[in-house]
């Protein structure tokens, strides 16, 4: 889901949308990547700097040196998708400069739009779909000569595991791993299961080689990535059977199991995962978190309404009770686990009433923070198709608010909950405010800024919180 400024609780460790690399034994030629949405398409974007790396280019963060530029995009929502038409607006003029610049829109938006792209943005020379990016070099060799180049053909079976990603903009200590790719949900509001196709699991000895393989080059935390990680399952074969068999099933590899199988590559190496699914989430997953240290004590829970009428809307999958069962279940097993979530206000026929049901869990859950939107309506979803999109604007940016509100404030009493405690923080870099400041996290994900002193990205330090903000935790190492 992509993540605006205007939706979110903002913390130090996720500003900033557009990502950029640069690259070694180029042939002369220079691509340009700015990334959008969620945290696949940022994982995606090291996919394809890998692709094109492996093929002569370097990669450039001016996007003016550039011979191709690439924008990696997100279709969850129509503002998502008119912010990235302005931005390619913005290319017009630098291809003005170079006629032989190429441009390729990369993505979800890729996938739902496809050759409409090349037509309604003229600059538009490239239209590539998640699964396409082993195409990109031929595809950038047709659009050399002037012709328009599209591939958005979905895969049952594509995962990248033998792509050793390009780390953009990388910090050298934290690092995303993609351990699915694709839904298999179907939510009546989502359009990510006909942009990314059906859900298939990546062979669990390539997820735990790439985290070995990060924690031997001096990373420290490794994200395991996946539209729902909750429902990972290698049963010998990407695609998830609908019926495997018991034989199947032994054999196979869960995501709990999957996650100690990561934990085990280095105490050292801390392991997050997002996102999780309420109707999927076990509790083997809660109990191997609870047994590693490593793994973080941190869940993204996304709810999105605290309705059980609007759930079954939103083809979700469980009830208000059920989600209330999950929430009581990681408090029980992972005593402090930090919580956060989606929440959608303003879907079809959401009365005022079962908004209040949203406002009434959130303050029930206590979320640490939370991403925060109004219904938008997509093409060629359920909710499209079957029901009226009745919740005037107005409405619904007045319970966005409302929402937002209630947010801010259960964020700063979660906070204030911190202070005069210790925690174990990775350093992760300097802050954005300070030189003299340096900022970690700690494993309920919450970002704590302390004095730099001697501190180094990577080093682990324990830090006594002092005060907050109602973003930010501030303290002392000691």
């Amino acid at each position: 889901m992509e993540l605006t400024n205007e939706s979110k609780v903002i913390d130090e460790a996720r500003q900033g949308e557009a990502t950029v690399v640069t690259g070694e034994n180029s042939s002369g030629r220079k691509l340009y990547i700015e990334s959008y949405g969620c945290q696949m398409n940022f994982s995606d974007s090291e996919i394809v700097a890998s692709v094109l790396t492996d093929n002569g280019f370097s990669t450039t963060k001016q996007m003016e040196e550039a011979d191709v530029i690439f924008i990696n995009t997100c279709a969850i929502r129509d503002n998502a998708e008119q912010r990235i038409r302005g931005r390619l607006k913005e290319f017009r003029a630098a291809k003005g400069k170079n006629k032989d610049l190429i441009v390729g829109v990369l993505g979800c938006m890729a996938e739902r739009l496809k050759t409409k792209l090349l037509e309604e943005e003229k600059i538009v020379d490239i239209v590539v779909g998640p699964d396409a990016y082993r195409d990109l070099p031929n595809l950038v060799a047709e659009a050399e000569t002037g012709q328009k180049a599209v591939n958005v053909q979905l895969s049952k079976e594509e995962t990248y595991a033998d792509i050793n990603p390009v780390r953009l903009n990388s910090n050298g200590i934290t690092a995303f791993i993609s351990i699915t790719r694709g839904c298999d949900n179907m939510c009546s509001f989502c359009v990510v299961p006909f942009t990314r196709g059906r859900e298939r699991s990546r062979k669990p000895e390539s997820i735990v080689a790439e985290a070995q393989e990060l924690f031997d080059n001096g990373y420290r935390e490794v994200t395991l990535l996946g539209q729902n990680v909750d429902s990972y399952l290698w049963t010998g074969g990407g695609l998830k059977k609908e019926n495997p068999s018991k034989e199947e099933l032994e054999n196979a590899t869960n995501f709990a199991q999957l996650l100690e199988k990561v934990a085990l590559v280095s105490p050292d190496l801390r392991v997050r995962f997002s996102t999780s699914h309420p109707k999927d989430m076990t509790d083997d997953v809660l109990y191997t978190m609870a047994k590693y240290e490593n793994i973080c004590n941190y869940i993204h829970l996304p709810v999105q309404s605290g309705n059980s009428r609007v759930l079954e809307m939103m083809n979700r999958g469980y009830s208000r009770e059920w989600y209330m069962d999950r929430i009581e279940a990681i408090r029980r097993i992972i005593p402090g686990c930090g919580i956060s979530t989606d929440i959608i206000t303003g879907f079809c026929s959401e009365t005022n009433e079962e908004h209040k049901d949203t406002i009434s869990l959130m303050e029930w859950v206590g979320y640490d923070f939370a991403y925060m939107f109004k219904y938008s309506e997509r093409p060629k979803t359920l909710a499209q198709r079957k029901y009226e999109d009745d919740i005037p604007e107005e409405v619904k940016g007045e319970r966005l608010k409302e929402v937002i509100d209630l947010q801010m404030k259960l964020s700063d009493v979660s906070n204030k909950k911190d202070v005069g405690h210790t925690f174990k923080v990775l350093v992760e870099g300097t802050s954005k405010r300070s030189d003299e400041h340096v900022f970690g996290r700690n494993s309920q994900n919450k970002v704590i800024v302390f004095p730099k002193e001697n501190y180094k990205p990577g080093d682990y330090v324990n830090v006594l919180v002092q005060d907050c903000t109602p973003a930010t935790l501030l303290g002392k190492a000691v």
